[in-house]
């Protein structure tokens, strides 16, 4: 570290001043992790103490920190076009990106609305089905269903649609509509009634409660279906096989739209550019952001099928949604570099390779009394903490707040690894590191999980 950062001020400056997003604002007066370099899967505070970035900074920087050739295409693009709308009017570099993420993209989707996020790209989303679905004949088709605990973003539509009533109440009426099933934790199938003992039945009785509930609204009423290909929220619930195909095929029959939800699961995360090659499945969406650029500038996507764009091919019709920075010319250019890596590099195929040796070094640490469960799918895993491992008992709120937020998420970061602890759902501490890294690294990770989880335990 070369630059000498007066730490005591940027506090100061960030109590006055910066309101932090989803975080308890009174935090900052015992001090903030002011984050200034990163490097390959490393990051530095402002101290200079460095630690193994185990979350991609938000599930977000896959080709990894300090990637000089990303930062010389955005100067690059900005020194010729650092700006202008795609409203009626177009430049190469989205074009180009355009036509990358649809030969990406699986079947028919070849039709890229951009947004400058996640939660915008499902915001797209759930606007474009209910709008298609008027254009078609069919006005009556506006409601949405999603899995219980997901999220699927924080704008107003997109909201309706996340799982998570603690993220809502505060914010209600939200825009209607939205309905939740059961999701795919097998760990805990159960608990809601779902067989327990074989994860194939599992998987055909979750998929069908996505039918129950499009039949209990009517199938006229219901115009889409979102999921994540690994939902995020509770700790990482992979499909169970069969899951999608079946989903697939109820879509089909009552006519509703199935969106895939890969902001986060996009781009390399499970091993492929997109995790519905990896399950098998054709959506008739795709969204889409984080990995896109490796977050070294905001972009995201809403990726469309050919049917659900024909209605807008011709005549005078449009859709009335956009954002200003949509397409951004620098967003774009940083999107293609960094898809350039992903191919040079053949960053997709090491996830494929290398999973399972992370799954197996995160396995180790089921020997300790509080690790209930290890799942996840690619670079993409979740470790559930449980009171009792023989009754899979979990936590009580309070237990839960003093073990994730009054221990571990500190005691993590101090060992030298930044990850998430969650409790949005079941006790969680979720990984996903850049898609460079390797066995050495699974080690290293898992010899600081290892202590201090253990270290856990012995306080409970």
């Amino acid at each position: 570290m070369t630059r000498e950062y007066d730490v005591a001020a940027l506090e100061q400056k960030a109590r006055d001043h910066l309101w932090m997003q989803f975080a308890r604002q009174s935090t900052m007066e015992n001090g903030i992790p002011i984050i200034v370099k990163g490097e390959g899967h490393h990051i530095w505070d402002a101290q200079g103490r460095k630690y193994i970035d185990g979350l991609s900074g938000l599930f977000v920087v896959n080709a990894g920190h300090g990637r000089r050739r990303l930062a010389e295409a955005a100067a690059k693009q900005a020194s010729e076009l650092a700006f202008f709308p795609i409203w009626s009017y177009a430049h190469p570099a989205a074009i180009e990106l355009a036509e990358r993420l649809a030969n990406y993209a699986p079947a028919d989707l070849n039709h890229v609305f951009f947004s400058s996020g996640g939660g915008e790209s499902v915001e797209t989303a759930f606007k474009l089905a209910k709008h298609y679905w008027k254009l078609v004949g069919r006005p009556t088709k506006h409601k949405v269903i999603s899995r219980a605990v997901a999220y699927h973003g924080t704008p107003q539509g997109a909201l309706a649609i996340t799982g998570i009533p603690a993220m809502k109440e505060m914010f209600e009426p939200v825009t209607p509509g939205g309905f939740r099933v059961p999701n795919t934790n097998f760990y805990r199938a159960a608990e809601v009634g779902a067989p327990a003992d074989d994860i194939d039945a599992f998987g055909l009785w979750a998929a069908n409660r996505i039918e129950e509930m499009i039949l209990l609204e009517g199938p006229e009423t219901v115009a889409a279906v979102f999921l994540e290909p690994v939902q995020n929220s509770g700790g990482c619930f992979p499909p169970p096989p069969g899951y999608f195909q079946r989903v697939r095929e109820i879509c089909d029959k009552h006519d509703v739209l199935l969106v895939s939800d890969e902001v986060i699961c996009a781009f390399g995360r499970i091993g492929n550019m997109f995790a519905a090659d990896t399950y098998g499945y054709r959506p008739d969406m795709i969204t889409c952001a984080k990995g896109m650029t490796s977050g070294y500038v905001p972009m995201g996507a809403t990726i469309v099928s050919d049917a659900i764009y024909e209605p807008f091919r011709h005549g005078h019709t449009s859709f009335p949604h956009g954002y200003t920075f949509a397409g951004h010319p620098v967003g774009a250019a940083v999107a293609l570099e960094n898809l350039d890596i992903f191919e040079e590099e053949g960053l997709n195929e090491h996830v494929r390779e290398n999973s399972p040796a992370f799954r197996a070094e995160l396995e180790k640490l089921l020997d300790i009394p509080i690790v209930g469960d290890v799942r996840g799918d690619g670079y993409f895993f979740g470790i559930e903490l449980v009171k009792d491992k023989d009754t899979r008992e979990t936590f009580d709120a309070d237990e839960s707040e003093r073990l994730l937020r009054g221990f571990l998420s500190k005691a993590l970061y101090e060992a030298g690894l930044y990850c998430r602890a969650d409790d949005r759902g079941d006790p969680v501490v979720q990984l996903a590191p850049p898609l460079t890294i390797g066995p050495a690294e699974f080690a290293e990770i898992g010899g600081i999980l290892r202590s201090v989880l253990t270290e856990a335990a012995a306080l409970r």
